[in-house]
């Protein structure tokens, strides 16, 4: 699991630079249609992906009236594109294994963008299962440590919530949990006034690879070209680069 701690936080330290409005709307838009479509309903309260997907949506102020046409176009009230999820597998270079959620319209479009970028940065797409059963669903909340309870307070709260894992990284707390426990384990921190910075259902490696000086730059410039496309949702992978390399490369 260790190895997901440097790339959540190379996620969310990126996601103020990432904050493009339209493109994050973009993705926002897309995840809400797509939950209200397969949860059977546009009531946040009886679908809880949903209510996430509106959560992550207002986190980057999308009007109220878009939220509304998304659920909309997700519920058949509205005509729109038929969105479908797909997955992609394959692997960054260094023999890291990439999990690479989308959300497409045209699947064929999508195959080819992420089959460019993969083989013009040192990539390459692999067959069905091929990564896959290397990760597991793990719901992950990331807690800022800045302006937030001691971390003994933080990890006794989480634990009592039912959370599954803690971890110290960096600036942040990650707490981990089952996924259908993540918005309980949330809404109770939330309650002792123990606010998440992001809340989500990650993909979390079993096992990690180590990244040394050579390939790290170009695992992170694969990740952020694939992140970039309108149709990727998430990258996950399982790689573990040294916080002082990150450091290194970030300056």
């Amino acid at each position: 699991m260790g190895g997901h701690s440097h790339w959540a936080n190379i996620k969310h330290k990126k996601g103020a630079a990432d904050a493009k409005r339209g493109k994050a709307w973009t993705k926002c838009s897309r995840e809400i249609t797509i939950a209200a479509k397969l949860g059977g309903s546009g009531d946040p309260s009886s679908n809880p992906r949903l209510r996430k997907a509106m959560d992550d949506a207002k986190a980057v102020q999308m009007p109220a009236d878009t939220i509304k046409r998304a659920i909309m176009r997700g519920t058949g009230e509205l005509e729109g594109a038929a969105f479908e999820e797909l997955t992609y597998e394959g692997y960054a270079p260094g023999g890291v294994a990439l999990l690479i959620e989308c959300t497409s319209d045209n699947r064929n479009r999508t195959r080819g963008e992420i089959h460019t970028i993969m083989s013009k940065n040192g990539g390459s797409l692999g067959a069905p299962n091929s990564v896959a059963w290397m990760f597991k669903a793990k719901g992950l909340i990331v807690v800022k440590k800045e302006g937030a309870p001691t971390e003994d307070e933080v990890m006794g709260a989480a634990l009592d919530l039912g959370a599954e894992d803690f971890k110290s990284a960096g600036d942040s707390y990650e707490i981990y949990t089952a996924p259908n426990d993540l918005q309980k384990v949330k809404d109770g921190l939330a309650a002792k006034k123990i606010t998440a910075s992001s809340a989500e259902v990650a993909m979390i490696p079993d096992t990690v690879v180590s990244v040394g000086e050579a390939d790290a730059p170009k695992v992170l410039k694969l990740l952020e070209l694939l992140e970039a496309l309108d149709d990727v949702k998430n990258v996950y992978g399982n790689y573990d680069i040294a916080d002082s390399l990150l450091e290194k490369l970030a300056a």
